[in-house]
């Protein structure tokens, strides 16, 4: 959850991301890609028309040799294992990409491509079943000296397939539908089987990690605790000083591709409301402008240089599923209650940038497929909201005051990190004005910003609570958000909220090879969501970010995924 909008694809994720929405308030990553190998014969998924990427690309020769990039983090990061249902948070996710096997990489179209340093082709050899053959770079090694190979596949299968509930994975989407991992005609071969198709198959194994790592639930679920026991990328974890909040991403010796331009990565814990000012003292190297406070700011910096650019990014509100809200119509009630449009006026006042309103739990404005499903129930509509709480049994108590039910007041909690800059603050007590409006009390409270995460947000503590999902590309990436929970495990669900049918209709979508047939899947399931009460969508957040002057290689990306082995300073 980076409330800054890491640059890139922050999902996520494996899951796509979360931030707080200080950026409105917190990103969460669907992290994942994987991508298509040449000659795939699989149908392509359905591909976001993003705008053009904003990095300043810089040949390799234009790029110094050494310096450091520093960078902010929002929150101190515990669980490194990206396939955890605790490790999804944007960047520790970004990190792991740095440090773990990227099979491969996103380019600014949207498109997958093999990287070459881990993958020399991926190829979907047969259809019935479905079935890819991975020919991997025998050069590849784990940090542990042993080489790649189909025995890290079966296990990143075996953990993340669901069919263990000890392992307490973030998604089983797409590694439940494999039925077997084999090894090919050589050592470099991987052959994974499908029992059903799954069109977004190239975001399987991203980031690919070690068997030697995942085997067990122990090592699976606590092995990746405040450590990365084994990489296999061109950086490693420097150092850690969990009582700085400091840490450090350097190259490692060992690595067998092109040496990184940098010495490090350094990154430090700040909270939302801290980062302008550290960019502006020259403490860090980009900062988000996306507010309008930070963007005067950061836009009359002489050392700053503003790039934007169109990723999957989303700001919601929530609706959590205890006492009240487990009623739906209560529910549906808030999302009418709430003025989208009042909100997205807040949060785009001062910066000049479109916030497109967005429709669509599962696709963006500008991508392939996306039709706006809110109908009714994302319809600033006081008066039925008024009607939908009557009917649950919440009397009107009379203007300006509480409705009631057998005695009890209805009282909701909206909480939102303390940390939060005043744009988040601001959206909060909009959506508190308005639900007194049709007698809805709303306390908004403020909750330590590291305890946001774990201590509210995955553990479904919240009435109403708002933060960004990221990089939910391809498709089925977003589907964790709309799962239905098998027993303690939420996924991403964070709401808790689902049914058989929308359940359904989501893996049905991911099984559709034809991107026009899943992309109608999609939009059947999400108008279901949007009539469940689960999500108010509000709108896609463009990035818009203040960079360091000079620096190459990094920055607004849109769809597309950094090389961190080409980041530097220009020279």
């Amino acid at each position: 959850m980076d409330a800054t909008q890491r640059p890139g694809r922050t999902r996520s994720r494996l899951l796509r991301s979360m931030v707080p929405v200080a950026a409105l308030a917190m990103v969460i990553t669907g992290c994942g890609s994987s991508g298509s190998g040449s000659g795939s014969q699989a149908a392509p998924s359905a591909v976001p028309k993003l705008n053009a990427e904003d990095i300043n690309p810089q040949p390799l020769d234009n790029v110094k040799d050494g310096g450091e990039f520093r960078e902010p983090l929002q929150q101190w990061i515990d669980q490194w294992n990206p396939l955890q249902v605790d490790g999804t948070y944007g960047d520790s996710v970004e990190i792991m990409k740095m440090v773990e096997p990227m099979l491969f990489r996103i380019d600014a179209s949207g498109t997958f491509q093999p990287v070459p340093d881990f993958l020399q082709s991926a190829t979907v050899v047969s259809t019935s079943p479905q079935v890819v053959l991975y020919k991997l770079n025998p050069k590849a090694h784990w940090s542990d000296g042993k080489a790649l190979s189909y025995l890290d596949f079966k296990a990143q299968w075996q953990a993340a397939n669901g069919k263990n509930p000890a392992f307490n994975v973030a998604t089983t989407a797409g590694y439940d539908q494999i039925s077997d991992v084999s090894q090919g005609d050589d050592p470099t071969q991987v052959k994974v089987t499908f029992d059903k198709p799954f069109a977004d198959w190239q975001n399987l194994f991203y980031p690919l990690l070690p068997a030697a790592g995942i085997s067990t639930p122990d090592q699976f679920n606590k092995g990746w605790i405040d450590q990365i026991p084994i990489t296999g990328g061109a950086f490693k974890l420097g150092s850690q000083d969990k009582a700085a909040q400091t840490l450090t991403v350097v190259p490692d010796p060992n690595w067998w591709g092109q040496k990184p331009k940098l010495d490090k990565f350094v990154y430090r814990v700040l909270s939302s409301s801290a980062i302008t000012q550290a960019f502006l003292n020259n403490e860090i190297d980009y900062a988000s402008a996306g507010r309008a406070d930070a963007y005067s700011q950061l836009k009359a910096d002489s050392n700053a240089v503003i790039r934007t650019a169109g990723p999957w990014d989303e700001v919601h509100i929530s609706f959590g599923s205890n006492g009240a809200l487990a009623d739906q119509k209560v529910r549906q009630a808030l999302g009418k209650a709430i003025d989208r449009n009042a909100l997205i006026q807040v949060a785009s006042k001062g910066v000049p940038v479109v916030f497109p309103a967005l429709g669509n739990h599962i696709l963006m404005t500008n991508q392939a497929g996306y039709q706006d499903n809110s109908g009714e129930w994302g319809k600033f509509d006081p008066a039925a909201a008024k009607q939908l709480l009557t009917q649950a049994g919440w009397q009107d108590a009379g203007s300006g005051r509480t409705r009631t039910k057998d005695g009890q007041q209805l009282e909701l909690h909206y909480v939102m990190p303390q940390g939060s800059p005043q744009q988040a603050v601001d959206i909060a007590t909009a959506t508190q004005n308005m639900l007194a409006q049709v007698g809805v009390k709303l306390d908004v409270d403020r909750v330590p910003d590291n305890d946001y995460s774990e201590k509210y947000i995955n553990v479904g503590k919240f009435d109403l609570a708002s933060w960004r999902n990221t990089g939910s590309f391809p498709p089925s990436v977003a589907i964790p958000n709309y799962q239905m929970p098998s027993g303690d495990n939420v996924y991403q669900n964070f709401s808790k909220l689902s049914t058989p049918e929308i359940d359904g209709l989501l893996k049905q979508a991911a099984s559709t090879l034809d991107p026009a047939a899943a992309a109608k899947l999609y939009n059947q399931a999400d108008a279901k969501i949007w009539e469940l009460g689960h999500t108010l969508e509000i709108y896609q957040r463009p990035q818009v970010t203040a960079f360091r002057k000079g620096l190459a290689n990094y920055g607004a990306a849109g769809l597309a995924d950094i090389d961190y082995t080409k980041v530097g300073w220009q020279k």
